[in-house]
């Protein structure tokens, strides 16, 4: 029998409440955090990984739950939802298996292709797993699959199974995701990385915005706050990334007067993100953005919108 968003609701995140959330609550000065954008994978498994490759010496290590929570739960970060990079179908479970096997583990973002013909079959598997919430595709799948009938299909079985939709791509990507939403009302949307469009310290492009402002006029699309650091330019004559929230600061008001307080959530992008910042720094630099807009804005942006959003 599949599982559905209220079983999970009455379960996984019941579950997350009752122990290390409300254990957080208790203390008047912390914030339950789901971190919603991890990576992990082990390259000693015997079939290897196709991601990352061995040529990445910051990214080609064993990453799973242990690890981040070496780097994450020092700042207050114990629960994430993982994105799968891997396109291998089978990988879909081996994820799944390691979420049941590690609390902090929240929920999972397969990698499945939507428009073939075993799609159905694939999904109908792993949605039956509570801790399934969702799937990523690229930009270029979307844009493609607009008007395919096959594609369509497919991603509207993810609104009836309770599932969401995550997407990855450029800044242009935004605008494609307005017109998906458009056609699939029920669907839950959620843009990577803030379309990955890159941060100077200054106002973003228009083009951006633009894009954004269309996607974030369709209710059920989200936006994640992730992949911040990967995309910012160090100063004229600095290599490391800015570490103050300041140079941050266009590009979150922007996205915030957007979208508002309901809609964005919380992502690292970890263990990408060392490519540029430590873990603590690139906490420390939205946590010190949504601190201060108020306690109502941080629940919403660490672990209420998440909710919302996945659970």
């Amino acid at each position: 029998m599949l599982s559905t968003r209220r079983d999970f609701l009455q379960t996984g995140v019941a579950a997350v409440a009752a122990s290390t959330l409300l254990d957080t609550l208790s203390a008047e000065d912390r914030l339950p955090i789901v971190d919603c954008h991890t990576h992990f994978y082990d390259p000693t498994r015997p079939e290897g990984i196709p991601w990352p490759g061995k040529g990445d010496a910051v990214l080609y290590r064993t990453i799973l739950p242990k690890q981040f929570l070496e780097q994450a739960a020092p700042v207050g970060v114990t629960k994430t939802i993982v994105v799968e990079a891997s396109p291998r179908v089978e990988d879909n479970a081996w994820l799944l298996d390691l979420a049941a096997k590690n609390p902090s583990i929240i929920g999972v973002v397969g990698n499945l292709t939507p428009g073939k013909p075993e799609f159905a079959g694939h999904l109908k598997r792993f949605a039956a797993n509570k801790l399934y919430r969702g799937i990523r595709v690229n930009h270029n799948a979307v844009k493609a699959g607009l008007d395919q009938p096959e594609f369509l299909a497919d991603i509207k079985r993810l609104a009836e199974h309770g599932l969401e939709l995550d997407v990855n791509g450029g800044p242009d990507m935004p605008a494609d995701v307005a017109r998906l939403a458009e056609k699939l009302p029920d669907l839950r949307i959620v843009i990577n990385h803030l379309g990955n469009v890159d941060v100077d310290g200054a106002e973003p492009p228009r083009a951006w915005q633009d894009g954004m402002r269309a996607a974030a006029k369709q209710p059920r699309v989200f936006c994640k706050v992730s992949a911040l650091v990967e995309h910012a330019k160090p100063k004229s004559g600095e290599k490391k990334v800015p570490e103050e929230v300041d140079f941050y600061r266009p590009i979150l008001d922007a996205i915030w007067k957007i979208f508002g307080d309901d809609r964005l959530i919380y992502g690292s992008n970890w263990p990408v993100s060392d490519h540029a910042a430590s873990y603590k720094t690139l906490f420390s630099i939205v946590n010190q953005y949504v601190t201060a807009r108020g306690r109502a804005t941080s629940e919403k942006f660490f672990w209420k919108n998440a909710h919302a959003a996945y659970l």
